[in-house]
């Protein structure tokens, strides 16, 4: 029952197959003499394909030798080698193409618009290495070197897709009008991507923060890694990335903790009050000199200050500097001044103290019997209690 359900359904297909095409043609179908032609064209093909590829490998085999060892990893090998693979397969075509009966004029448009396509490759690598070597010889950031290669990149391509439609007769006038209209309906379906966009402009122009600044926007503490035209990337001290909206970024407020280089942190430290903030901070200041990572510049010095008097200690502040370089490990650096600190603190003998309460309760002359057995000396020292 299989069989004949199979040899239903290729009737079928066969029928309707004929049918169409010889509403096309005006004449019935010769299925034989179809797949006949189909299948030599098809053996033809790949023999043109194998001997294209032949072709090609006995090329860069020869290019091989000529360039030696050395220059074969070498850049301009390897465009080399990517071109005459692109022209091999362009020749694969046309002729393929020819095989199938294409037309000359057909075949003229394909060759144009494939050397143009390459053209404008070449001329887009030749284009970004210049702006690029321009950008780093006037020492611009890497934010405006990668705007400069984005618009770069749009607008060859741009041109590039034009041009090569054009060569199969597309009008450039009504491509530039439906483009035109297409990029209103886009503005209008995209506003919020549009805004991220000349956020984005905004950002690279103004320049509030650079690629390997620490920030903080949006309450997000992180080092710029790529500043896009549409998303700011951070990545955090926990080695998470996060993609922060221009547009929102744009209009938050921005902490920037590498524009001015060296940046100073604050620790707090506490003493009690029975013991000297200067004896305390003679102890101290030894363990800030003597930490690699604190700057000792002039204007930089590590210092310890009296804060505050709380309620419980004598609150003094350490403060110390570090190059930007040593953001990335700020709060390990904080973390091991502070034990050197405690631990140089409690060798010396001077309390560190800790929050503390004495509750005095009035009128509690009932509980006198339970406490006095248990604390008699203090019972003694008040005896207007004992009534």
């Amino acid at each position: 029952m299989m069989v004949e359900f199979t040899t239903a359904v290729v009737e079928q297909l066969k029928k309707n197959l004929g049918d169409t095409l010889d509403a096309f043609g005006g004449h019935e179908v010769a299925w034989r003499e179809v797949g006949a032609y189909v299948l030599s064209q098809v053996v033809i093909s790949i023999l043109y394909l194998v001997l294209f590829l032949g072709v090609y490998l006995v090329v860069i085999g020869l290019c091989r030798l000529v360039a030696g060892k050395r220059n074969v990893d070498s850049p301009m090998f390897r465009h080399g080698r990517s071109g005459l693979r692109y022209l091999t397969g362009l020749g694969a075509l046309l002729i393929i193409l020819a095989q199938f009966g294409a037309g000359i004029e057909f075949l003229k448009a394909v060759a144009r618009a494939g050397l143009l396509a390459l053209g404008f490759y070449v001329a887009w690598l030749v284009v970004r290495r210049l702006t690029a070597e321009t950008l780093r010889r006037n020492q611009l950031d890497a934010s405006i070197q990668q705007l400069a290669g984005n618009v770069l990149s749009v607008v060859m391509a741009t041109f590039a897709v034009v041009t090569i439609l054009a060569q199969f007769g597309f009008d450039l006038l009504s491509i530039v009008a439906g483009l035109g209209i297409v990029g209103i309906a886009v503005g209008f379906a995209a506003q919020s991507t549009l805004s991220n966009f000349i956020a984005g402009i905004t950002l690279l122009i103004e320049r509030p923060f650079r690629i390997g600044d620490w920030v903080t926007i949006n309450g997000q503490d992180g080092k710029v890694v790529k500043i896009a035209l549409r998303t700011t990337w951070l990545r955090t001290r926990d080695n998470i990335f996060t993609m922060i909206p221009n547009d929102s970024v744009a209009s938050s407020e921005i902490v920037n903790y590498s524009a001015e280089g060296a940046t100073r942190l604050n620790i707090p430290v506490g003493i009690a009050y029975k013991e000297s903030a200067k004896a305390a901070r003679d102890i101290i200041m030894p363990v800030l000199l003597g930490h690699p990572e604190v700057l000792q510049s002039p204007g930089m010095e590590p210092r310890v200050v009296l804060k505050n008097l709380s309620d419980s200690s004598v609150d003094l502040e350490v403060k110390i500097w570090i190059t930007p370089d040593n953001l990335d490990v700020q709060p390990g650096i904080m973390a091991e001044v502070l034990e050197q600190i405690k631990e140089t603190l409690d060798e010396a003998g001077i309390e560190i103290p800790f929050p503390h309460l004495q509750l005095f309760v009035d009128d509690a002359k009932g509980l006198k019997p339970l406490f006095e057995p248990l604390y008699p000396k203090a019972c003694a020292d008040h005896p207007e209690e004992r009534e």
